[in-house]
């Protein structure tokens, strides 16, 4: 069994500013970062929640403190603190955020020098200076400067994986839903960049997320796909709080799943190379083995969880990884979720293309796919597993509990590592069928969990 991580979860080190996320907590999870960098310069970024200034002054405070060199880029997306960390020399950074999450909710996503999340291994690294408190204390304060570079280093390195030229040609109109979010910052310049017409919804910064929340659902991209056939517009893209995932709308105002959207994605790039590998989680569809198998390429899937497909990719030299829920990474810049790239990459399909958006999603083999999730403890989560594994279907045990029901059907059970709920994964070949899997587990779960 592989020690399971107590402060870092799914996606970094999140909680309820004031409450389990105290200063306090800041300083010494910080102390402990440091003590795992053991030297600078570490880069530090922020999103655009309340407590995120005061939590990076806390932050460099601490870095200082062990005389650590650092380096504040200020309100930037993820993917871009990601990318200047490695492109600008540093021998870390620290992303304050904590991307989907609700308002109150603020966290610390620690990268290591070559752009991506520290591994599970080097997480608990980290919590274990955290435990047994050895920090050192230096006779000399580290500096703390600030980074202008970061957003120019990041958008150019995007331009160098597109056809540019060919995108300024193609005249695009486009809508941005920036959801009161970090790509703020960035998105609509390298729209403009790429010569589209843009129109922005919910433009504003702002970390209460006025405008539909911070994680982009189909349910409140409502705003979004009426803009899109108001304005007659090519295609759309929401972005959730930090940067790194985008949902995509088609020019009929459908709202598509970030599996669908890989899907395309995946496919494009494996028919300029081919014999490539590609990454997910356990939990996206199973679609993309077929796309795979198209161009001899190969899949591999890991457990849910960025982390784990961006060290997989890293391992395995893959150039495409992606998650179910719009997180999609292209290698060739950078292993790891990125909004900005991921739109990119979409456009400069379009502009190869003599086809819609929606056109090319209709060439895709068909899959339908739902999620959910319900309150549920670890000790709630154990009973639902036992009462799974009495299902006579092929299980994988990977994450959670995935029962495969055909070829083309799945229902998944897995306990999240963010919040205090357990999320339910479904798909099948037909939206009547996959009506039918998961009204039948969920009831089954909602059943495990009243006993």
């Amino acid at each position: 069994m592989v020690r399971m991580a107590k402060l870092f979860g799914t996606n970094g080190v999140r909680g309820v500013f004031g409450e389990d996320l105290t200063l306090d907590f800041i300083s010494k999870i910080t102390l402990s970062i440091a003590s795992f960098f053991k030297k600078g310069p570490i880069l530090v970024g922020y999103d655009g929640r309340e407590s995120s200034v005061v939590i990076s002054k806390i932050v460099t405070a601490a870095l200082s403190s062990l005389g650590l060199d650092s380096a504040v880029c200020g309100l930037v997306p993820t993917p871009c603190l990601q990318f200047a960390t490695k492109k600008l020399g540093y021998n870390g950074g620290i992303m304050i955020t904590a991307s989907h999450n609700p308002p109150k909710y603020n966290g610390l996503k620690v990268v290591a020098k070559d752009g991506i999340e520290i591994s599970r291994e080097d997480e608990l690294k980290v919590e274990e200076f955290y435990f047994t408190k050895k920090w050192t204390i230096s006779k000399k304060f580290g500096l703390i400067k600030k980074e202008s570079n970061a957003v120019h280093t990041y958008l150019s390195g995007i331009k160098k994986q597109v056809n540019s030229s060919k995108i300024k040609s193609q005249n695009l109109k486009i809508v941005l839903d920036l959801g009161n979010g970090a790509q703020a910052v960035t998105a609509p310049i390298l729209c403009k960049e790429f010569g589209c017409e843009t129109i922005l919804i919910n433009e504003k910064i702002d970390g209460t997320f006025p405008g539909r929340g911070s994680e982009p659902t189909p349910q409140n991209l409502d705003k979004l796909s009426s803009m899109i056939i108001k304005s007659k517009a090519d295609l759309g893209i929401a972005f959730d709080g930090d940067g790194d995932r985008s949902i995509f709308c088609d020019e009929t105002g459908k709202i598509l799943t970030g599996d669908r959207s890989a899907l395309l994605l995946s496919k494009y790039i494996l028919k300029k190379q081919p014999k490539s590998t590609i990454v997910t989680s356990v939990n996206s569809t199973f679609v993309i083995e077929k796309i795979a198998k198209d161009s001899e390429s190969q899949v591999l899937r890991t457990k849910v969880g960025s982390v784990e497909v961006s060290r997989k990719m890293v391992k395995e030299n893959a150039i495409i990884g992606f998650e179910e829920n719009g997180g999609f990474m292209y290698g060739k810049h950078n292993q790891v979720r990125d909004g900005s790239m991921t739109m990119a990459i979409l456009l400069d399909l379009l502009a190869s293309s003599k086809n819609s958006l929606s056109k090319e999603m209709g060439m895709l083999p068909p899959s339908f796919t739902t999620k959910g999730k319900i309150e549920c403890s670890k000790d709630d989560f154990k009973k639902i597993v036992k009462i799974l594994k009495t299902e006579p279907y092929k299980k994988d045990l990977i994450d959670g509990i995935k029962l495969s029901l055909d070829d083309s059907s799945w229902i998944m059970v897995r306990l999240s590592g963010t919040e205090p709920i357990a999320r339910i994964y479904a798909e099948s070949y037909s939206q009547s069928k996959l009506d039918e899997i998961f009204a039948k587990y969920l009831q089954k779960v909602k059943t495990t969990l009243d006993r």
